[in-house]
């Protein structure tokens, strides 16, 4: 069984209204489900993006590979110098 049943949720209810006020709710409600709404929007951008970027790697021909002597060298040279 789950961890609220209904007169749980009735007394969560009647808390929010009296914190809130019958005013205050139905702009609330209106926030709360724009913020869904852009959530939703961002998640769906993220997915296209990732599908996207999944289907431009398949494409590419060879992958870039940095060159091994860029890190070592550029160390070396300024232990040398100093």
């Amino acid at each position: 069984m789950g961890a609220f049943g209904w007169p749980h949720l009735l007394i969560i209810l009647a808390v929010i209204l009296l914190l809130f006020g019958a005013a205050k709710l139905p702009a609330l409600a209106k926030s709360l489900g724009q913020s869904a709404r852009v959530f939703k929007g961002e998640m769906k951008a993220m997915k296209d993006d990732d599908a996207t970027a999944k289907s431009g790697k398949a494409d590419s021909v060879a992958p870039e590979t940095p060159a091994a002597d860029t890190p070592a060298s550029s160390s070396s040279t300024s232990d040398t110098t100093s």
